[in-house]
Order: structure tokens, then sequence, then C-alpha cells
């Protein structure tokens, strides 16, 4: 309904009704007052135009009329607000309500002076207008846009009614929390990196919980599975809150997801310390991955912070803080400025030339080919010899009654039934066993049941019965299978701290020379006694479990080291001093492609099914390319960012922001805080 005004002294008795409660956002009524009979409508509810007056009126003033007087279509669902709803109109609306009445316009006047109230009456207009700018739905953004960003990031169900909508704004304290849900989303990333790259050696990982615990599991899902859930969330969060302030809205972050966000903050900082506690090597696995990572880590964040100009933008044109605005813009340029240097200081092995690439290292099999058979077995030799392995890497025990064989662990629990044969001795050392004992043992159901590695799933039903067969093999067999595949065999003499070493020693020594196989593949590691061996099997190779020292008697030709311990700079050393260098255990080709790059020898590895299949490092730039690649993406990224900043400075000079009239000319305004003038009492 149109409201009436009630008619002041001396003024027409005709009042104009802008868009108001019960009107539409783009029509306005005209309406008497005193009259005996209701002017029709200057514009209808629909806003098309009604028929005039039945009075003479000349074609030059209707034809004023109907152009001066059309709709101003405002922002859909901005109702008036407290402070907002203001008596008054710009020059150009007295001028089509003249033009209506066929009278002259009035001289424009500035209006009451500020501070002065206008009186009530049919002389002056009245202009609804929209709530803050906060709240303000932009061109392009709808009501149900809004309302679907806005539920699942403030939980409330906001609709067009100025009742639901009414003190919603962004404050300083919305602010924050948006910086705070920023750092959150960066942080459970950067946990995510870490979590695909200790993934490489997460097999030890369970076999240390297993003998913690003697519980096994696959405890790779148990850290991705949250992860991707933490990384998930932070990142749906940050992307409706982006989506929030490109449309205008309030960024009201309900109080469940502050406290999820808390607890996620929470969870990923205990995460970084257990590993920097109890696993500290891998951080040594991060520095490493970065000469794999660094080049598209770096372009996949200079691509980040190139969107992030959008909203960056919209922020910055909205916000009327002008010290707000200078910190936001000098942050922002110095991060840009620091990725796009950041090149300078991003160092990788695979940047280089094609013919500068080494050999393809050697691939040796981690206790065969664990992921395809049980470990330590002859199963397991065999599919690492169809891998082309040619080094089989074992470790060897001796039973009580002198008879060396292949187990990696102390305890017999992990890779036998040795607890359903002999429950009452499970926990005792693997030495304790005399041989008729080891070979009562299943040494491979346990690989069936378990499944240690996903691709147990994909093994055929022969090799399935196969692995089912596996017994406990003695170093005898194994060195009969190595001679005959023509492969090399390394070994570690375990436990080292038992006190009949010495003889352990002597054994296996005489196991070797019995065997018949060429003395040159067999690659001796253990350091205890080492020189009685160099004298009773001069033809032995010896790998050292360290690096080189200087000045040192008896040069190293082949060492043996955990991937972690050896830089890019160290590997291309040695192998211009001819010394062999053994890395373990790489299993993804990520790390193995940087560490053929570098120039290692060879690589211990449980996925010698996977390397065998490498013809190329995944990745390989020259320098030109690269550099190439770094100024393209950059001067891309300041262009894009440039125009970010341009084209949504234009769209704030379209928007109207609150509190301003939606006709241009607009009087000063009528009260303290009002925005659109009145016109004359004439009117």
């Amino acid at each position: 309904m149109h409201e009436a005004l009630p008619p002041s002294p001396g003024s027409s008795p005709w009042s104009l009704r802008l868009p108001g409660r019960g009107l539409p956002a783009n029509s306005f009524a005209l309406r008497r007052v005193t009259a005996p009979g209701p002017l029709p409508p200057l514009l209808g509810a629909g806003g098309a135009r009604p028929d005039p007056s039945p009075a003479p009126r000349s074609a030059r003033l209707r034809s004023q009329s109907a152009r001066l007087c059309r709709p101003v279509r405002t922002c859909r669902g901005r109702p008036a607000g407290p402070g907002h709803t203001q008596e008054g109109v710009s020059a150009a609306g007295a001028e089509c309500w003249h033009a209506w009445a066929g009278e002259s316009p009035a001289p424009r006047s500035p209006g009451p002076a500020a501070g002065a109230r206008h009186p009530r009456g049919a002389g002056h207009l009245t202009f609804a207008l929209g709530q803050s700018a906060a709240m303000a739905d932009p061109p392009g953004c709808c009501s149900t846009c809004a309302t679907c960003l806005l539920c699942p990031y403030s939980c409330q169900w906001i609709t067009a009614k100025k009742e639901k909508r009414k003190g919603l704004r962004t404050t300083k304290y919305d602010c924050s929390w948006f910086l705070f849900l920023f750092c959150v989303f960066l942080f459970t990333l950067v946990w995510l990196y870490f979590a695909i790259i200790i993934l490489n050696d997460f097999h030890n990982f369970s076999e240390f919980i297993f003998r913690q615990r003697k519980l096994w599991l696959d405890w790779s899902l148990v850290l991705l599975i949250p992860t991707a859930v933490l990384v998930s969330y932070s990142s749906v969060l940050l992307v409706l809150a982006l989506c929030l302030q490109l449309c205008g809205q309030p960024l009201k972050l309900h109080w469940v997801h502050k406290i999820l966000l808390i607890l996620t903050v929470l969870v990923v900082a205990a995460a970084f310390t257990g590993l920097g506690i109890k696993w500290a090597e891998e951080w040594k696995s991060a520095r490493i991955s970065l000469q794999a990572t660094g080049p598209f880590l770096h372009l996949g964040a200079v691509g980040g912070m190139t969107l992030l100009a959008w909203p960056l933008a919209s922020f910055i044109y909205r916000t009327r803080s002008t010290g707000l605005r200078v910190f936001l813009l000098l942050v922002y340029c110095a991060a840009m400025l620091a990725l796009y240097l950041a090149p300078l200081g991003i160092t990788s092995p695979c940047i280089m030339e094609e013919n500068q690439l080494p050999p393809k290292p050697a691939l040796v099999g981690h206790r065969g080919a664990p992921m395809l058979a049980p470990e330590n077995t002859l199963m397991s030799l065999h599919k690492a010899v169809d891998c082309d392995v040619q080094v089989f890497e074992t470790d060897v025990m001796v039973s009580a009654d002198g008879v060396p064989f292949l187990m990696h662990d102390e305890e017999l629990t992990r890779t036998t039934n040795v607890q359903a044969v002999f429950p009452e001795r499970a926990a005792l050392n693997s030495t304790a066993f005399n041989w008729t004992d080891l070979q009562r043992l299943d040494a491979g159901s346990w690989f069936l049941e378990r499944r240690p590695f996903p691709t147990v799933q994909s093994l055929s039903p022969g090799d399935r019965k196969e692995a089912a067969e596996q017994r406990i093999p003695s170093l005898e067999q194994a060195l009969e299978a190595a001679k005959q595949s023509n492969i090399s065999i390394m070994f570690d003499l375990r436990p080292e701290n038992h006190s009949d070493y010495q003889n352990f020693v002597n054994v296996t020594l005489g196991v070797i020379l019995q065997s018949g196989i060429p003395l040159q593949q067999v690659l001796w590691l253990p350091d205890g006694f080492r020189e009685d061996v160099k004298q009773q099997a001069p033809g032995v190779q010896h790998v050292y479990g360290r690096k080189r020292f200087e000045n040192e008697n008896e040069p190293v030709l082949h060492v043996n080291l955990p991937y972690q311990d050896m830089s890019s700079e160290e590997i291309r050393q040695y192998r211009q001093d001819n010394i062999s260098v053994n890395l373990y255990v790489v299993n993804q080709p990520w790390l193995f492609s940087v560490l053929w790059c570098s120039g290692v020898s060879s690589v211990t590895t449980n996925a010698c099914q996977v390397l065998k299949e490498m013809k190329h490092p995944i990745w390989l730039l020259p320098n030109s390319t690269y550099f190439m690649i770094w100024i393209v993406v950059d001067c891309f990224s300041f262009l894009i960012i440039i125009w970010a900043f341009v084209l949504m400075k234009k769209c704030s000079h379209r928007r109207r922001p609150a509190g301003e009239c939606a006709w241009k000319g607009s009087f000063p305004p009528s009260e303290p805080g009002s925005a659109c003038g009145t016109l004359p009492d004439r009117v």
C-alpha cells in the first residue's frame, strides 16, 4: 500500500513515495493527499507508466516526462534500515515532477542546512535506500546465490527480508577470523605436503608400530584420510569466504566453524611435533622433496596469489580505512615480489640439459620384491630378478645349530606363524630356534592376510598359492638362487650385539665359500670383524655404511647410506671419484628421479616393479627453458593482477555504495547521516 503523507502549508497536495515497504524496488508512486480524487500512479507497481491526467498537456512535456520519469533500478532485496530511509530526491526527480504537473521547475535549492529537519509533507519525496554496503548484493550476485553462500559459512538461513538481514556486516573481528582461516588453510596444506612426502618411508613406520604394539595396520590410510578431511574443510570455508567477499556479503563465521578451525590447528601442530620428535629424519626428506617439487610449487603459489587479487581488490575498494588499504597492499606486493624472485633460490638437479643426464641407477631389491612376494623368501628373490634388479639385498641370522638363514626381525612374529606353532617361544630371538624348528614355520601366509602393500590385492591365483607355500630360506639356498640368476647378493648379519657374533661371521663366510658363487657377486655390509673377512675371502666386495674419511688408508669403493644422508653435491663428488653410492629405501618415482639426476649409482627399493618401468626422470628442464617459463609466468601474473584491480575499480564505480542516492546530482543531506537532499516545499 502507498503511504499518504499529510500536506504541509503552502505545498502541493501531492506526495511522491519512492520504493519502501510495500513497493517494488524499481517503482515509485504519486498519490493525492487532500484532493477528492487520487491521481493515477506515475509508475505502477509493474514499472509501466500509466496514462496521465486528462488535463491538457503539450506533447513536449509528455515526452520529457516519459524520459525523466523512468524507473530507477536499485539492488533488489535491499530494504530500508535505520538511518538509511531519507526524505528527499535529486534535482532530476524534481524536474520529473514539474514536467508531469505542467509547472515550471523551481530553482534547485541546496536544501536545509546540516542538522535542520525538513518538515514532513507533500512537498518532498521519500526515498528508501538499501542497507549497508556489507550487505548489498552487487550486480551479478542474486539473493539465492548469497543465501547459498551464507548458509554453510554463517550457519544461518538469510532471506531477502530486512528483518533477517539487520546488523549483518563485516567487522574487524570478522576480518581477523578470515585471516585465521587463511592461515589454517596454509597450515593444513603444508601438512598434506609432508604426509605425501613421508609415504615413501611409511612402511618402516608400520613395522615400528608392529614391533612396539604387535598391531599391523596400513597406517598410511590413517594418516592420509584425516589429512584430506582437514584440508578439504579449510579449503571449502576459504572458497566460501572469498565468494562472499566478491558478492559483497558479510563474513560472519559461525562459532562452530571457529571451534573446528582451532581444533584443526591443534591436531596439525601435534602431528608436526610428533614428526619432529619420533621421525626427525623426515625433515631431511622434505628438504630433498623441494628439489623435485620446488619449480612446480613456485608456479602454483604464483597462480594462487594471482587469483587472490580479485577478492583482495574487491575488499580494498569496499573498505573506507586508508590505513588498512595501504597495509594490505604492502603485504600483498611484498608477497608477490618474493614469489617472483623465488626461482633465484630454487635449485634442482633435474634442471639440466638432456645430454648431461647420468645413466639410470641400478635397482637393488630390498628383501627381494616385498610388494610382490613375502619378504626374504625365494619367491621374493625370483620376483626381484623379474624386475631386472642387479642386487638382492637381505638380512642374515644364524640358527641355534649354526645354519645361516634369511630373516630381518629379531623376532619371528611379524613374518611367520610362530605364535601358532610355538606359542610359548614366540617372543624369543630368532637365533634361539634350530633349523629344524624354523623349517616348520609358514613364512608366506602372513603376506596374504595382512597385506603389507596394496599390490597384494592384484596377485594372481598362482602367485597367491606360491606365496602361501613359502618357508624360511637358508643362506645357502639364497646363494644358489643368486648364482643361477646371475645377480649379486648384499646382506647384513644380525644381531651385531650378539655375544657369539664372531662365530656368526665365520659360519657365514664358510657357507659363502662352499656355495661356489663368484665372490665378486657377494657384497659384505657388516662392519664387525671386517678385517677377518678380507683375509678369509679377499674377493668379497665390501660396502660401508658411512661416508669416507679424509686421508683414509684404504680407499672406500662402495657406500650404502639412507637417501637423506647424501646431498646432490656429495653424490656428484663421489661419482667423480669412482665411488659407488647406493641409497635406501627409495620407493617413490619423484625421489628416484631426483637421485637419478644427481648421479647415484644404485638405489635399494621395495617397488622394483614401478622403478623398472621408468625410462626417464619424471621431469627434466634445461636452464633456458626454466628461465623462460619463470619470466612468462611472472609477467602473465602481473598483468592479471593489474587487470583485476582495474576491473574491480570500475565495478566499484558502477555499484552504488550504501548511503548514496540512486539519483545523480542529489542535494546535500537534509539530516545528519542522510545521503539524499530534499526537494523544495514548492513541490
